[in-house]
């Protein structure tokens, strides 16, 4: 459903990274988590975005953030330092087998593509386990140079066996390399670097230097990769469309200053988790409002009201806000009732149970932790406040209750139930608790 919409507001690809959602199979079944895509959903979904025009491009980890991989015990001889499930140990030959079957295997359900992403940021703890430790101990060994052998290792096994295919590669382990290093690896003429910054802020004349460093070093192209979602907060539930806006702009002053024929693309990422075991940030239904104003922008060269305009009236919104979280008007995209009923929950639940328990003088001064543990009440007291307690909890058990049944068109349920957990249940279950205390006493 998505998907139609994303052609529609300009955008031309779609990078997908699958993680523990791909249908790894064989040797590598474990790696499926419980509410992975069946191959034929896949199927489905890359023909569908075929149709729509979307040059799909895939995202396998293949050094760092590998704990959907690292974690299971049949794997965790591969880690980099053994406590820790996030990095791929590079000095052991079983791990380029680990990773190269990973990529066949999302190969094999792929056809035709340009581009492969092999990730490989964020690789911490390099060269912190004892084999890499002794490779350091030799004469003109440095990390920077491991880091370089992996990606270069990775690459060349993906070119050899897909010779049309052009690997990606996250920039920030590059980043601070000298020239030198980078030239003398042989890397620049394997990968292109995706250029990361989901920063409002972001530096734009530390960028272009950057650019012209990477373009010295022998990189034919390099793509950028923006945010409009998942990275203003690891728990954040509602997206400042400002902020992600403003990055985007960013970036097309980036563009302006670069040289002309540099530029392969840009990724306007929507991250879901920090990482795979931190909480779910943002859904995807209520960051569309987000994903639409950045294509837009990047599409028309900026924001106007006109492009506004434009963004609401494929949205079905009659009003969209980029400076404050309140979405007042609903829309007609996919997911738009998802966004009305977490923009509701986020704004309210908490505040309107907080307001009840701990600024009402009622239940403060005659039901407080004392009283309820004891079951004491004064009976002329409780029907000040009882008949609000017990019509709050009804009315938020009723937006919960839709809330739960938009998300389950949508999402497994093992998302549906760790969002619930993290925003609404800390909140409802105090209403609940005085409810039933008050029932009690």
């Amino acid at each position: 459903q998505v998907l139609p919409l994303l052609g529609a507001l300009g955008g031309t690809g779609l990078l997908l990274e699958y993680e523990d959602a791909f249908p790894y199979a064989g040797a590598l079944r474990a790696l499926r988590a419980r509410h992975a895509y069946r191959p034929a959903e896949l199927r489905a979904l890359l023909s569908q975005a075929r149709t729509q025009g979307l040059e799909v491009v895939p995202l396998v980890q293949t050094f760092g953030h590998m704990e959907f991989v690292l974690k299971h015990k049949e794997f965790a001889h591969l880690r980099e330092v053994k406590e820790f499930p996030n990095a791929l140990n590079p000095h052991k030959e079983e791990s380029r087998a680990l990773v190269k079957a990973m990529i066949d295997q999302v190969m094999a359900l792929h056809e035709d593509l340009k581009w492969f992403h092999i990730g490989c940021d964020e690789v911490y703890y390099l060269g912190e386990g004892e084999e890499s430790k002794q490779w350091l101990q030799q004469q003109g060994n440095t990390p920077e140079k491991l880091c370089l052998s992996h990606i270069k290792a990775v690459a060349s096994c993906l070119v050899s066996s897909y010779p049309t295919v052009m690997p990606i590669v996250w920039d920030d382990m590059l980043r601070g390399m000298s020239e030198e290093t980078l030239a003398e690896s042989g890397v620049p003429q394997l990968v292109q670097p995706m250029i990361w910054d989901y920063a409002a802020d972001l530096n734009v004349e530390d960028k272009v230097h950057l650019i012209e460093k990477y373009r010295r070093c022998g990189f034919s192209k390099v793509w950028f990769a923006s945010a409009f979602k998942g990275a203003t907060g690891v728990n954040q539930s509602l997206t400042l469309i400002g902020h992600h806006l403003k990055n985007h702009l960013q970036w097309l002053e980036v563009a302006r200053n670069s040289p002309a024929d540099v530029l392969e693309g840009i990724a306007l990422t929507g991250w879901q988790r920090y990482d795979h075991f931190s909480v779910l940030c943002e859904l995807l239904p209520v960051a569309m409002p987000s994903l639409a104003v950045c294509l837009q922008a990047l599409k028309n060269g900026g924001y106007s009201e006109k492009v506004k305009e434009n963004v609401e009236k494929l949205l079905g919104m009659s009003n969209l806000e980029t400076e404050t979280f309140m979405s007042t008007s609903l829309g007609t995209f996919p997911g738009s009732n998802i966004l009305a009923l977490v923009t509701h929950v986020s704004f309210y639940l908490k505040s309107s149970v907080d307001e009840l328990l701990e600024r009402n003088r009622y239940v403060t001064g005659w039901f407080s932790p004392y009283h309820r543990k004891r079951k004491i009440i004064h009976p002329i007291i409780m029907h000040h406040f009882q008949p609000d307690a017990v019509s709050l909890l009804s009315k938020w058990n009723a937006v919960v209750q839709d809330l739960q049944a938009a998300m389950e068109q949508v999402f497994h349920e093992c998302t549906v139930e760790e969002w619930m957990e993290e925003n609404v249940h800390p909140s409802l279950q105090k209403l609940q608790q005085v409810v039933d205390d008050l029932d009690e006493a």
